[in-house]
């Protein structure tokens, strides 16, 4: 009986052994990350942990790939938190705040948190080196609404 120390996991279930999805852990090895996810212009965006991947119901999470000297379009996330780890290379992240635009120069190591509606965009401005960055979001698959423009939020 589900309760607060046994919840019930048997709500989604893998369609080739009818198993639930959500009674055991999963692994997704690197080369099994997914391309079929929503894209941004100058980005390549790969699905580890998402509904169709793993059966998450309140989570995504993967990485983007950054091509040398590309800005993405600018864009939201819609309702979702993200939250961004800077793998490698020197990302930059823009947004209005209202005034001008503002850039967030990044290093590996680096976190970003991005909150629902907020426009930005990524830019790699490195002539020679891809940028890539692990996102996690409070959404369990990744929403991307492209936009053609920057413009802060109305508080």
């Amino acid at each position: 009986m589900p309760d607060a120390f046994h919840p019930d996991l048997t709500t989604t279930a893998d369609e080739a052994t009818g198993a639930s999805l959500r009674s055991r852990l999963h692994h997704v090895r690197a080369a099994d990350v997914s391309g079929s996810t929503a894209q941004t212009t100058g980005m390549q965006r790969f699905a580890a942990i998402s509904g169709a991947t793993v059966g998450s119901e309140k989570i995504w999470m993967g990485e983007t790939h950054v091509a040398p000297s590309t800005a993405s379009d600018n864009h939201h996330h819609g309702e979702s938190e993200t939250a961004i780890f800077i793998r490698s290379g020197n990302p930059e992240f823009v947004f209005h705040d209202g005034t001008d635009e503002v850039r967030i120069a990044t290093a590996p190591g680096d976190y970003i948190f991005v909150p629902p509606f907020v426009p930005h965009r990524e830019e790699n401005p490195d002539p020679d080196n891809p940028a890539v960055v692990v996102i996690a979001r409070s959404t369990q698959e990744a929403i991307v609404v492209n936009l053609p423009t920057l413009y802060a939020l109305e508080e």
